[in-house]
């Protein structure tokens, strides 16, 4: 549109605000990053990569993303930043043209006994809905079908204000769905009294066993001056009413050195502070009571399906809420499709996307009732995602983490065609990945490194993929790596035999496992691999599974600790120095008195997310300052702690600080890729991945040893492609020491290289189960029936 004046100072085409297409960051340096800058296009899909510990994460998710959510939480009024917690700037000079983040990654969802798929998702509100409109007998509203809302009845007055007419209603009731045996949890504990107390002692000799409560703390001095039963007194002699007020007595008022309290029986007690909370995340003394004390039995009331009678028997065509949360997602959606019924129409079409959405991301093996912690990193990841397919939101910065993880490249494409859909509905995409297959979709790369750790933290390379592919960065030149399938492949030394496996999807499964050769399980995502190799191999009898789960222990726990590497290094700084040992373990006689040797203070404010702040004292060293004055080859030991993997192999491998045990475990760390990998990282911020490859480090010694069996499960995950080659080399090492290594699998490469496969599938959830293939990968290749043969000869260009 022009005037007579020229062109218009408000016409669409150079409107100003049409200029902010970019994300600036300049000057970054969160962790390794070192003054790191970059332009990133907005409303394009933008994939970070480069070595592990080169510094992605954190220009993606510690710098880009946590300035977003911190300029998102300074929206909120004062009072609800009060209830979050206080995030500090990223360490950065400019950040510009930042749009809201929302941020998909691997973290396992809230593992709360009564997060399942469906409530982590719209699926079971829409089901709940669809139910109560036409589901017969009618039992009530949607509440009335879900497994986490209590029936409730209230009686009293309740006073109506109608214009000038007053009704008084007697009772309030509401119909909720969740079973009152279990509360909504699918299963009921059973406690072993003998572990709660020791009835040969009375509550004064310290009878209870429980953590924390002991006769000294509050809970002792309760139960001495509640009056319910005599605290001198034997617990074996109590009288029936004082043992059922010890343990099951509901809250009441007790006064205790004239202070008001609440007397609780020691059941409800444990049930609320204990047994509500996921078990992997309580304490290791209270985790090793819980499961020393007891027992989970699945509810006999609601037979595991959380929901009352009423909700259990009320039907649509025969199936109930609990049939539909039952079945296989990919089953569930053609029911539903098979529903026709006007009256609910608009809402049988959300439910079909959202159904169908999963059997896209290929989760459709899952069920809505499979507890939300039990989810794999990937599963989570992808679970997340549909949450945001069916999103109106527009011009929104989302981040991934390795959304490939745990996917068949079948899946992978799949997985594309998802992320470009984000990014087709205006949204800017970053995603943080290794995978080939989608580095080749990506609009714009960013290549970190060259090295990790303290070697990495700059950009090598910034551009298109075309311009990665012909540059000289670790990336590009490994970007067409194509691993070729071994011509010869070692003779089984025996063979494991599984018969008849049934578990999960296995359909009576019967297969050789070969022994003293590397044999890779592979198949599209929920054909029951996990479950063949975790299920049906017998652990035991030198089986040893290495998997990607949490490392048990506290969050002082770091990979010095866990692989006894400390041990060595404690007692050479004590003879080089003349000292005891003790003085050199944070958790010992050496610890800085502020912090208790944790480095962090940790302030628990309870109904917030509790604050990890630098201890003052001793600047997060953790050790006391006399402590810091002891050195061992002109080091002292928070420095040493300090050290990656790789420098600390140097550091002990020669000269005065020689220590030839700690060289081994360090040489084996370095081995499995976690050569940029600090001492005294804490185990709580390690991937599944790492945790994984500092698993496999401590069950690898160089002596060989009897033949054992070692599991794998996707030792891939997070590594680079350049890091492939060098895990290939230490599976051949491990095998060639007389071990059989069985490897859980996608990568083609790892595919490749193995001397015998086996191939779960045809599809997943029940349409899998079933082993398609069992040969050598040239055999796979050459017979290309099934997907993985026809991916892998693809990859080898067979």
């Amino acid at each position: 549109m022009t005037t007579a004046t020229g062109p218009d100072p408000q016409s669409p085409a150079s409107h100003a605000a049409d200029s902010h297409d970019l994300i600036r960051v300049h000057g970054a340096r969160v962790n390794n990053l070192k003054d790191v800058s970059v332009e990133i296009p907005k409303r394009r899909l933008t994939v970070f990569t480069g070595i592990s510990g080169s510094g992605k994460s954190s220009l993606v998710f510690g710098t880009i993303a946590a300035e977003s959510q911190r300029l998102i939480n300074e929206t909120y009024s004062a009072f609800v930043q009060g209830f979050m917690p206080s995030l500090t700037r990223p360490e950065v000079d400019v950040l510009d043209g930042l749009t809201t983040a929302i941020i998909v990654d691997q973290q396992r969802m809230g593992a709360d006994p009564r997060s399942t798929v469906g409530t982590a998702t719209d699926a079971n509100a829409m089901l709940r809905i669809l139910f109560s409109r036409l589901a017969t007998p009618h039992i009530g509203p949607p509440g009335a079908y879900a497994f986490n809302v209590p029936s409730v009845t209230a009686s009293g007055a309740i006073t109506v204000e109608r214009g000038a007419k007053k009704a008084v209603k007697a009772t309030y009731t509401r119909t909720g769905g969740m079973c009152t045996r279990c509360e909504g949890r699918g299963s009921v504990t059973d406690i072993d009294l003998s572990q709660l107390y020791d009835d040969s002692k009375s509550l004064n000799e310290g009878a209870l066993t429980i953590p924390g409560y002991s006769v000294d703390g509050w809970y002792g001095r309760i139960f001495s001056g509640c009056g319910f039963f005599d605290p001198d007194k034997p617990v074996s002699e109590f009288t029936e009413r004082e043992l059922a007020d010890l343990l099951h007595k509901e809250p009441t008022k007790i006064k205790v050195e004239g202070i008001n309290l609440t007397y609780e029986g020691l059941i409800p007690k444990i049930q609320k502070s204990m047994l509500s909370k996921d078990v992997d995340a309580l304490q290791p003394h209270v985790r090793a009571f819980v499961e020393r004390a007891v027992t989970f039995t699945t509810c006999p009331e609601c037979e595991g399906t959380r929901l009352s009678e009423a909700a259990r028997t009320s039907r649509i065509d025969g199936i109930s809420i609990a049939d539909a949360c039952a079945m296989q997602i990919s089953d569930l959606a053609d029911w539903v499709r098979g529903l026709d019924e006007p009256s609910v129409a608009p809402l049988l079409t959300a439910l079909r996307e959202t159904l169908d959405s999963f059997s896209e991301i290929g989760l459709g093996y899952l069920s809505l009732d499979r507890p939300a912690g039990t989810l794999s990193g990937g599963e989570a990841q992808r679970v997340k995602m549909i949450r945001h397919l069916g999103s109106s939101l527009t011009d929104v910065t989302y981040v991934f983490d390795e959304p490939t993880t745990g996917l068949h490249p079948h899946d992978i494409q799949r997985m594309n065609g998802l992320l470009l859909r984000l990014r087709d509905k205006g949204n800017t995409v970053l995603v943080v990945e290794h995978k080939p297959e989608v580095i080749a979709i990506a609009d714009h790369v960013v290549d970190l490194g060259p090295g990790a750790g303290t070697a990495g933290g700059t950009v090598c390379f910034e551009g298109t993929v075309e311009g990665l592919r012909a540059g000289d960065t670790v990336t590009g030149r490994h970007l067409d790596d194509r691993a070729k399938v071994k011509e010869a492949v070692r003779e089984p030394t025996g063979a494991l035999e599984i018969r008849g496996a049934t578990t999960h999807n296995l359909r009576g499964v019967d297969v050789d496992v070969p022994l003293g050769v590397l044999t890779v399980v592979t198949g599209v995502a929920g054909s029951g691999k996990s479950s063949l190799v975790h299920g049906s191999i017998p652990a035991g009898a030198g089986v040893v599974s290495v998997d990607q789960g949490a490392i048990r222990g506290s969050r002082r726990s770091n990979p010095a600790t866990y692989t006894g590497l400390l041990e060595p290094i404690r007692k050479a700084f004590a003879k080089a120095n003349g000292v005891k040992p003790a003085l050199f373990s944070a958790n010992s006689e050496g610890a800085c008195p502020t912090c208790n040797g944790a480095g962090v203070v940790f302030t628990d404010l309870a109904m917030m997310a509790g604050v990890a702040s630098t201890c003052e004292e001793c600047e997060g060293k953790r050790f006391q300052a006399s402590v810091l004055e002891y050195r061992l080859g002109g080091r002292d030991i928070s420095e040493v702690l300090a050290m990656p993997v790789s420098e600390a192999e140097e550091f002990f491998g020669s000269g005065e600080a020689r220590i030839p045990a700690a060289h081994r475990i360090l040489r084996r760390l370095a081995d499995v890729g976690l050569g940029y990998l600090g001492l005294g990282q804490p185990l709580t911020t390690l991937s599944g991945g790492e945790r994984q490859r500092l698993k496999l480090a401590t069950h690898m010694d160089d002596k060989g040893g009897s033949p054992a069996v070692l599991v794998l499960d996707e030792p891939t995950a997070g590594l680079h492609l350049a890091d492939v080659e060098q895990l290939l080399g230490l599976l051949d090492r491990l095998v060639d020491s007389g071990k059989s290594v069985v490897v859980v699998e996608h990568h083609q490469a790892v595919m490749a290289h193995a001397d015998w496969i086996i191939d779960l599938g045809p599809g997943a959830g029940h349409d899998g189960g079933r082993v398609v293939f069992e040969g050598t990968p040239a055999e796979l290749v050459a017979d290309r029936s099934t997907r993985t043969g026809e991916h892998l000869a693809e990859y080898v260009g067979g």
